[in-house]
């Protein structure tokens, strides 16, 4: 066989066991964008890009991606809408359940669940987006704006999240997580770490919800024992927006005017935050006071610890059982930080900020507040090594650069 042949049939070989070179795939809004969006999605093959074109997207039903290595793009989130007003069912908008995919530039408006939803979706960037219910905090509204959950590797970069009725941005049951440079306003919880491993919460604004920054951890779910969470570099302020959760839902129980809530977590280090003008604390530990069965379950927060944050004005109007009569006593304020006492002294929280500190000094998990016998938490004179730092993979940073 002659040169020139066997260079044909080597290429020919190539081209099967190869993918096909990386394409970008326009869509652009008007008639019958939901059949053609939906569509690039599902022809979408791993290193194509599906461009999304500046416009209002009309949209009657949720849209789904499933294949992996897929970017999707607008051309920012204030000029290219993803608009389900109309949406027919009650799904979220868009539901990733793929790895490897780049979500960036481009809003998702007015979804009648969750606004942007990933499951089981590795390596996964969130990226320029706004999720926003554009009628304000109503329990009708989504639960969550933001939500990749059972996931490795999450980043959250430059996102705003505004009237989510559980959480505005939210994880879930992952590991290996970074949040950052993002705003969460009028949301029940701004943003919410849940029985997750290993999360960095920094340089983020969550201010006009009910809970600022949560960290919690439930009983019977597949991953739990929620563990090495940092919060730091935030501003947490005025969070005193009254809860609008659909009653039953565990964060209908947070209440308003609280700026960091760690609940059942453990190695949790709050520090270097702006904290400030919440109504009922600026940073509350409690364990989880609800009956639950699962024997594998730890209720109780430990290790946790709290330093060099700036506190401004907190406690005038405390909105849990107990809380007004415990302000009371106190002089009429509620102090920046509480912890519930639950467990005893092994567990309590080392403390460093320069502020009123309290325990509540429960006995029991399941007490009343108004049975507590309040007693005030001195300064930690020591803090313990810090936690690592969270990296993401080089290919998840360049693709936001």
């Amino acid at each position: 066989m002659r040169i020139r042949e066997l260079l044909f049939v080597g290429a020919a070989f190539c081209a099967l066991v190869q993918p096909a070179s990386a394409k970008t795939i326009a869509v652009s809004p008007g008639e019958g964008a939901q059949e053609r969006l939906q569509e690039a999605l599902i022809a979408a093959e791993p290193g194509d890009v599906v461009e999304l074109a500046a416009g209002r997207f009309k949209l009657s039903d949720g849209l789904s991606l499933d294949v992996n290595k897929v970017t999707v793009k607008g051309q920012g989130g204030s000029v290219t809408i993803l608009d389900f007003s109309g949406q027919q069912g009650a799904g979220e908008g868009l539901l990733v359940t793929s790895d490897d995919v780049v979500l960036k530039d481009f809003a998702v408006e007015n979804s009648k669940g969750d606004g942007i939803k990933s499951k089981g979706a590795d390596r996964i960037v969130y990226h320029k987006l706004r999720v926003e219910w554009t009628g304000g905090p109503l329990a009708t509204n989504g639960a969550y704006g933001i939500y990749p959950v059972e996931s490795k590797d999450v980043l959250i970069d430059s996102v705003f999240v505004r009237g989510a009725s559980d959480a505005g941005i939210y994880v879930g049951q992952s590991r290996n997580i970074v949040v950052r440079h993002s705003t969460a306003v009028e949301n029940v919880a701004g943003i919410e770490i849940e029985n997750s491993f290993d999360a960095d919460v920094h340089d983020n604004i969550a201010t006009r919800n009910t809970g600022g920054v949560l960290v919690f951890d439930l009983p019977n779910l597949p991953q739990m024992g929620g563990h090495n969470v940092r919060i730091f570099g935030n501003i947490i302020v005025n969070n005193m927006t009254p809860n609008f959760a659909p009653k039953g839902n565990i964060v209908a129980n947070v209440p308003t005017g609280t700026g960091v809530m760690v609940m059942a977590n453990r190695r949790v280090e709050i520090f270097d935050n702006v904290i400030g003008e919440n109504g009922t604390t600026n940073i509350m530990i409690v364990g989880y006071r609800f009956p639950f069965q699962d024997p594998k379950y730890d209720p109780l927060p430990r290790e946790v610890s709290i330093w060099d944050n700036q506190h401004s004005r907190a406690g005038w109007d405390p909105k849990f059982r107990g809380g007004t009569e415990i302000a009371a006593a106190m002089g009429g304020s509620f102090p920046a930080i509480f912890w519930d006492g639950a467990g005893g002294s092994e567990y309590t929280p080392v403390i460093q900020d320069d502020v009123p500190a309290l325990s509540l000094g429960l006995k029991d998990i399941a007490a009343d507040t108004a049975m507590a016998q309040p007693a005030p938490l001195a300064r930690a004179t020591s803090r313990p090594a810090r936690l690592p730092a969270i990296i993401m993979p080089e290919a998840m940073e360049a693709a936001i650069r």
